[in-house]
Parts: C-alpha cells; structure tokens; sequence
C-alpha cells in the first residue's frame, strides 16, 4: 500500500475536522480509538461472521470493503496522532490459522494494548492484525486502497454537509 500518500490524506482529512469542530486543542486518542472499535465492530456486524444464531449471509463485499476502509482511516489517524506517519512502517501479513472471528479478536486485543502503551510496536502489530483481517475477508492492497481513496473523498463531503 501508498502508506506515505494514504497518511497525508489521512493528515489533511483530519485537520480539515479539526478546524472546523475547533479540536486543536483536544487530546483526541481515546475518541479516535474508541471510534476504531465502534467501526471494527461495524464492520464485524457487517460479516456476520460472529452470528451462529442466524443463517442470513454476510453483507456484499462492496459493503464490507466500505466498513472495513473506515477502519484504515482511524488507524491512519492514531498514527498520526502518536507521530508514526513519518516513520518507516513495515508491514507483513503472514499466512494465519485464525478465522475471521478470532482475527477480530486479535484486532480488538492489539488496540487495547497500543491504547495503553501508545508504543510504535503496538501501533505495528494493529495495523498488521488489521491487515491480515483484510486477508481473511478476501481484499488485496489495490481494492483498499481504492476504497481508501473514495471514502476519504465521502468524508469530505460529509463535512461540507455538517456531517
């Protein structure tokens, strides 16, 4: 992935919100990750993957892939945050023997740890925690990034909107 472009977009997105709600001056980390959570879990919500109890199939992978980009966005931005973007940041995916749900679970769990460290290494193992989730759900890096790249320009729209 452009991980450079995709943080400077990020960066711009969020002071563009910034300014106009007059956050400057806010701590804005737990907000941001507590909205992680709330997308993750929409985006769990939106696969199904958790629910034994029901036979409706998971949302099309458009919608997925939607949920999941509003992720990226709010990893981007705790990076930002913590001052990760100028940082060198490599990525791996590994092949896993988790499914879909237990990698949820493991995102959930290397967020609340980086929330409480704010380490770099933490930072890593979420996004790539949240990387191999992409795996499992069947997205490669050109479809994220391209989902990336619309939502972000949804968002501005939004804000223009009084989202």
């Amino acid at each position: 992935m452009q991980l450079k472009k995709l943080f400077e977009m990020q960066k711009a997105l969020d002071s563009h919100i910034e300014e106009k709600h007059q956050l400057q001056n806010e701590a804005l980390f737990d907000r941001k990750v507590l909205a992680l959570l709330v997308e993750i879990g929409e985006l769990a919500n939106e696969t199904r993957c958790f629910k034994f109890w029901s036979v409706k199939p998971s949302s099309d992978k458009a919608v997925i892939l939607e949920e999941f980009v509003d992720g990226i966005h709010f990893i981007l931005s705790l990076g930002i945050e913590c001052g990760f973007n100028d940082m060198e940041l490599n990525l791996k995916v590994n092949q896993t023997s988790s499914d879909v749900t237990e990698q949820f679970l493991i995102v959930y769990e290397t967020i609340g740890l980086f929330q409480k460290s704010k380490k770099f290494n933490d930072y890593i193992r979420v996004f790539e925690a949240y990387l191999q989730l992409a795996s499992l759900l069947g997205f490669n890096e050109k479809e994220m990034e391209q989902a990336y790249f619309l939502k972000n320009e949804v968002n501005y729209q939004r804000q223009q909107n009084n989202y």
